[in-house]
C-alpha cells in the first residue's frame, strides 16, 4: 500500500499542518480525526489496515490530517469566542488549502467522501453540509452533531453556523439543497453501546427528512460502543456495500 506524508504551511491557521496519504487511485475519503488526535490517528488505531483492500484495489484513496481541537472546542483555558474563530480557520484550511491539495494529487472531478468518527463525525457532517459543492458525501461515524454539546454553554455565529442541527433546519437556498439532494452519499452510523448517542443521529435524520435531503441512519445495536473496534467494523462496512 502506497503511503506519503506531506506538509505545508497553513497561511489559514498560521503553522505547520501535516497530512498522510494513502493508495494511488480511487475515489477521496478525506479523514477527520476523532477529538485532539493527529493525522496519523487512524493509522495507530488501525483503522487504515482494516480499509487497505480498498485502497490497494484503486476503490479509494485516502487522506487523513490534523485536528486543531484542542486549539478550540477542547480547550478549557481559551476564551469561547476565540474557540469559534479557530475553528473557523480550520474550516478555512480544508476548504481553501485540502481540497486543492487533493485535486491536484487525484483529479479535478474525483468525488470526495469526507468521514470521521467522535467529534470527527460533527465536523465531517458540518463541512459537508455547508459546502456540497466541494464533497459528494459524508460517512459520519457515532456522532453529535449539536456544536453546543462542546460549546459549554457559549452561544454566537460561529457555534450557529458550525452546527448542522441549529443551522440545516434554517437552510434556504435552493442550489444548496440541491445538491444536498441529490448528493446519494449521506449516511449517519451509529451505535447503541456505551457511551453512543444514537438520539444525535436520529436528531439529525429528521431535520434531513424534513428539509427533503435523502440520507441513511443506520443505527448499530447495544453490544456496538463507542471506542475503535466500531469504527474498524463501520467504515469497511460502508466502503464495501455503498460505494
Amino acid at each position: 500500500m502506497n503511503r506519503e506524508i506531506q506538509h505545508w504551511y497553513s497561511p489559514n491557521l498560521n503553522k505547520h499542518m501535516e497530512i498522510a496519504m494513502y493508495g494511488h487511485y480511487g475515489f477521496a475519503l478525506l479523514l477527520l480525526p476523532t477529538a485532539a488526535a493527529d493525522y496519523l490517528e487512524y493509522e495507530r488505531f488501525q483503522l487504515i489496515e482494516t480499509i487497505r483492500p480498498f485502497i490497494e484495489s484503486g476503490k479509494v484513496k485516502v487522506f487523513s490530517i490534523n485536528s486543531i481541537n484542542s486549539e478550540a472546542w477542547l480547550n478549557d483555558h481559551m476564551n469561547p469566542v476565540h474557540k469559534g474563530i479557530r475553528h473557523q480557520q480550520f474550516n478555512a484550511y480544508v476548504e481553501q488549502e485540502v481540497v486543492p491539495f487533493i485535486k491536484d494529487n487525484t483529479s479535478v472531478d474525483t468525488p470526495i467522501i469526507i468521514s470521521g468518527a467522535s467529534l470527527g463525525a460533527l465536523h465531517s457532517a458540518n463541512l459537508f453540509f455547508r459546502r456540497p459543492d466541494l464533497f459528494n458525501g459524508v460517512i459520519a461515524m457515532s456522532g453529535v452533531y449539536d456544536l453546543t454539546a462542546y460549546s459549554k454553554g457559549h452561544y454566537d455565529d460561529n457555534v450557529y453556523f458550525n452546527s448542522p442541527c441549529h443551522y440545516l433546519p434554517n437552510t434556504s437556498d435552493e442550489h444548496t439543497l440541491n445538491l444536498l439532494r441529490s448528493s446519494g452519499h449521506i449516511h449517519l452510523v451509529t451505535g447503541s453501546g456505551d457511551y453512543e448517542d444514537p438520539q444525535a443521529s436520529r436528531n439529525l435524520s429528521h431535520i434531513l427528512n424534513s428539509k427533503g435531503i435523502p440520507h441513511e441512519l443506520d443505527v448499530w445495536g447495544t453490544d456496538i460502543k463507542h471506542d475503535w473496534p466500531t469504527w474498524r467494523q463501520m467504515l469497511p462496512h460502508y466502503l464495501e456495500t455503498r460505494f
